[in-house]
């Protein structure tokens, strides 16, 4: 489609930064790296704008970009494994938890991985995360329910 403006991914830019840079440095897992890979994936976008086929909403589009763009990044650095982003911490005490589960979710399976941090990092729908991922919404939704059952078991919590 040849009508995606500048001034819409601009806007997209501006309003998604934070959620998209959130999702990079989960799939990166280093902040300098994510900042590039958003930095490149809007580069990318503005340069091929043209090939966006309307298939679906500009902003699933640029997820999709910005999501291969830190994959591709992170694919080329040695990570260490188990390791996620740092979340704030109101207390001492829920600094271990926090810990734990950020490498549970860092164990999980690359699609698993990633449905958990569109849908709770960048707070997409599934509908949007199907499009990102490029599965059907049906599939999102047996994904996170395998996330969900995968970090329940390996937390020791309830099971479904």
């Amino acid at each position: 489609m040849g009508t995606t403006s500048l001034a819409e991914l601009e806007r997209l830019y501006v309003s998604s930064y934070g959620r998209l840079s959130r999702v990079a440095v989960a799939i990166t897992r280093d902040e300098g790296l994510a900042a590039e890979a958003v930095q490149e994936a809007f580069a990318r976008a503005i340069r091929t704008r043209s090939g966006f086929r309307d298939e679906g909403p500009l902003e699933a589009w640029v997820w999709r970009v910005v999501v291969n763009e830190a994959r591709r990044l992170a694919a080329g650095r040695q990570s260490v494994a188990g390791e996620l982003p740092e979340a704030a911490s109101p207390n001492g005490g829920a600094a271990d938890a926090d810990e734990a589960l950020r490498a549970r979710i860092a164990a999980l399976p690359e699609r698993q991985r990633l449905a958990v941090f569109l849908r709770y990092y960048a707070d997409l729908d599934y509908r949007t995360i199907a499009s990102v991922l490029e599965v059907e919404t049906g599939t999102v939704s047996a994904t996170l329910h395998a996330a969900h059952r995968a970090l329940r078991e390996a937390i020791g919590g309830v099971r479904s």
